[in-house]
């Protein structure tokens, strides 16, 4: 899926691959029970999951906040990342060119976190959040929060004050 992204993006979010619903709804986080739009919703103070999909992104966007995934393809049954066969990356070369402001990436889960020495190398500010996925559930909803609220908070401040 084609990322969502503004050219005074700042911070940007990775998720591993779409899920099958996601793919299926071509939108990001379309699994009902997945927490993402909860989550970005709670630490941006907007209503994201009770919109319809079309008005988040504008919301997001007007954060400076971008969401892409780090796999552009990839074999793989089901939703689960366990699954993931032959990946291929996407291509990121164009990121600077695309939002010259971007500073921050924060990964969605550690299957998209085993990208983020890349970025980090590149010159980014990383951090590595725990899943949204329904299927991460060792973590409760508020331990999540707190922990995506710290990362995308610092993250914010940072792109406002440099």
């Amino acid at each position: 899926m084609a990322p969502v992204l503004a050219p005074d993006a700042h911070v940007l979010i990775l998720g591993s691959f779409p899920s099958a619903a996601s793919l299926a709804a071509a939108q990001y986080y379309a699994h009902p029970h997945n927490q993402f739009w909860r989550i970005l919703g709670a630490v941006l103070d907007e209503p994201l999951a009770e919109l319809p999909y079309a008005d988040r992104l504008p919301r997001v966007l007007r954060h400076g906040v971008g969401i892409w995934d780090v796999l552009g393809a990839c074999d793989r049954a089901g939703s689960l990342d366990s699954a993931i066969r032959n990946a291929h990356a996407n291509d990121f070369a164009a990121l600077r060119g695309r939002a010259p402001r971007l500073a921050h990436v924060l990964f969605n889960g550690q299957a998209a976190g085993r990208f983020e020495r890349d970025f980090a190398q590149a010159g980014f500010a990383t951090a590595v959040l725990p899943s949204t996925s329904p299927a991460h559930a060792a973590r409760s909803y508020a331990e999540k929060l707190r922990l995506w609220r710290t990362a995308l908070r610092r993250a914010l401040r940072a792109a406002e004050a440099g």
